[in-house]
């Protein structure tokens, strides 16, 4: 994506406090959770969150499209799998360019996914089985379909700013009319398009058919407001807000221009969004206020009509001092949820992490724990529907290895739907190729900016299309280890991730994963080993092998202050070893990627 080459500057330049050597270690306490007393503490503080990428979940009604009745049909698993609250791509009236992002009515649903009857069940039968429903919110743009930019591409009275328009200027020279700047949008080429019929240019950070809203515009703030309360309305527990960074871009100059951006210097491709720094268009601090005047609406709406708090998700891979500001400040309350997004662009933002060791995972989980503002919640997201699943990323020897670590670990977890089942990326050839990132680039490159790969339909069985539809064909090919990866298959099984992910979800309701202070430490390049403790109750302790080669003679005791005898309580099957089975922290052998969780005896 474009927003990538900033993520790497960030991730280099970073400064992190601790973990960054051998036996390195840190208490992470005052950052990470003791701030929130037991007594105090919120649902969403402590709770599970499953992304549900509705395109890919479940058909129902046999089309090779995912569906709102398809999602209603699976509630017990996501009940049984232990997920407090579950949010979904964005199912609203969309022509579909980008798959729901480019929104035509924000007030009603995409005619493929059902009806707001279809959504108004999904809201009922989920409070029926104490699960909370989280939606998508896309403030930035709007589909060009959408009736709001019809009216603006006509100037009616009232929607004339309603997105950003500009004339755009002659070139002496050619005599040709040009773009405003030279800003590029995130699926490659010029973020700005004309528009024969208002004869101006429009911004589009997207796809072009994507314009962006105009913020600076108060009928636009107001009209987005109404969408939100719409949905509260309906029973929503909150918001995940897509592509915060670009919903404000600098003020033109006395003269009407804006300012071009600067070249990036990390690549010599112009249509690429990496080309720019987005100095003028990402990250200007209006936007992180618009966030604190959202959560004022979620929090003034349970004032006034009660029940539980309704939340506010964030989507941000901006640097880490941006994204802190979105948690608020002493006087004002932002999102209480910015993603941490270290996982994904942690390693030096390489996408693939699977020579990542031991210092690197601890210098990607205290790099937000140190930074966090204090009396916040941490969160952690391994993935999503816009990056390489965490089995590709990771590698597969991992997979158990890294929910582990984010079951384990202080705050929220976020997991996207598959990954408790150890679903990997399917290579999509340049014909089923879908994702307008990737289509609007060519048949040689496509592979470096296509999301397809995670998107693949989840895979509930071993019968045709995975169980996921009765259709011929799916809107994207099924991955084909289906016939072992599975929800049907991994029930059945002895031991499978989805059986572990299930230990994981159960272990993490004990007071000391909930409440308890953290310690963490990279060992030596091999080891990391986390120590989870509260007053009164059993101390855990996390060691993971994060690389292939075995270790022995290893002292987790010392680094993490762990006195006292330990027996293993979950394990993944690199391990070797048995539940129930004494460990020496002092001395530990470990086999290639072993990850195991100790209770203090």
């Amino acid at each position: 994506m474009a927003h990538l080459f900033k993520l790497i500057v960030t991730l280099l330049c970073l400064g992190l406090q601790c973990g960054l050597g051998q036996a390195a270690a840190v208490d992470l306490e005052s950052a990470s959770s003791s701030s929130s007393s037991e007594a105090t503490r919120d649902w969403w503080q402590v709770a599970q969150f499953y992304q549900i990428y509705p395109r890919s979940f479940k058909d129902s009604n046999g089309d090779g499209i995912g569906d709102l009745q398809g999602i209603i049909s699976k509630l017990d698993y996501l009940k049984d799998l232990g997920v407090t609250a579950t949010w979904l791509s964005p199912i609203y009236t969309s022509p579909m360019a980008d798959f729901g992002y480019d929104i035509a009515d924000f007030f009603d649903i995409q005619a493929e996914y059902g009806t707001l009857k279809d959504f108004d069940e999904l809201i009922a039968a989920a409070n029926e089985r104490g699960l909370k429903i989280i939606l998508d919110f896309v403030p930035n743009h709007s589909s060009d379909e959408n009736v709001w930019f019809e009216k603006s591409v006509r100037r009616e009275k009232g929607y004339e700013d309603y997105y950003v328009w500009h004339d755009g200027y002659l070139n002496a020279t050619t005599g040709q009319r040009e773009p405003p700047s030279n800003w590029l949008q995130a699926f490659r080429g010029s973020a700005w398009e004309w528009n024969e019929q208002r004869a101006q240019y429009y911004l589009h950070q997207f796809a072009v058919k994507q314009p962006d809203l105009n913020y600076r515009n108060p009928a636009v703030v107001a009209q987005m407001k109404r969408v939100l309360t719409y949905w509260l309305d309906r029973g929503v527990a909150g918001f995940r807000i897509d592509a915060v960074p670009w919903c404000f871009e600098v003020v033109p100059d006395a003269q009407g221009r804006y300012p071009d951006e600067p070249l990036s210097g990390y690549t010599d491709d112009p249509d690429d969004s990496s080309y720019l720094k987005h100095i003028y268009t990402q990250d200007l601090p209006e936007t992180v206020d618009m966030v604190y005047q959202w959560r004022q609406l979620l929090d003034d709406h349970k004032r006034i009509h009660g029940g539980d708090t309704r939340v506010l998700m964030v989507e941000t891979y901006s640097g880490l001092d941006y994204v802190m500001e979105f948690y608020g400040n002493r006087t004002t309350k932002g999102a209480q949820i910015p993603f941490n997004f270290q996982f994904i662009v942690g390693g030096e933002g390489d996408k693939n992490n699977t020579q990542l060791n031991a210092v690197g995972f601890v210098k990607i989980i205290n790099s937000w724990l140190s930074q966090m503002p204090a009396g916040q919640t941490a969160n952690w997201v391994m993935g999503n529907h816009d990056q390489r699943r965490v089995g590709s990323r990771y590698g597969e020897d991992r997979i158990d290895l890294m929910n582990m670590l984010q079951m384990f670990l202080p705050g929220v977890s976020i997991t996207y739907q598959g990954e408790e089942l150890g679903m990997t990326d399917l290579d999509i050839s340049w014909e089923d190729t879908r994702d307008p990132a990737a289509c609007n680039s060519n048949e040689n490159i496509y592979e470096q900016f296509t999301r397809d790969p995670a998107r693949t339909p989840f895979q509930w069985s071993s019968e045709q299309n995975a169980g996921f539809s009765s259709n011929s064909t799916t809107w994207l090919p099924i991955n084909p280890n289906y016939l072992t990866v599975n929800v049907e298959t991994e029930s059945a099984a002895n031991t499978s991730h989805l059986k572990l992910y299930k230990l994981l979800v159960q272990l993490r309701q004990s007071k000391t994963l909930q409440y308890g202070a953290t310690r963490c430490a990279a060992v030596n390049d091999n080891v990391v080993a986390i120590k989870r403790s509260l007053s009164g109750q059993p101390t855990y302790v996390l060691v993971a092998n994060v690389l292939g080669t075995s270790v022995s003679g290893v002292d987790v005791a010392s680094v993490l202050y762990a006195s006292g005898s330990y027996k293993i309580t979950l394990l993944n099957p690199q391990a070797q070893a048995a539940v129930g089975d004494s460990v020496t922290l002092s001395s530990l052998s470990l086999p290639p990627y072993a990850a195991l969780i100790v209770e203090s005896v």
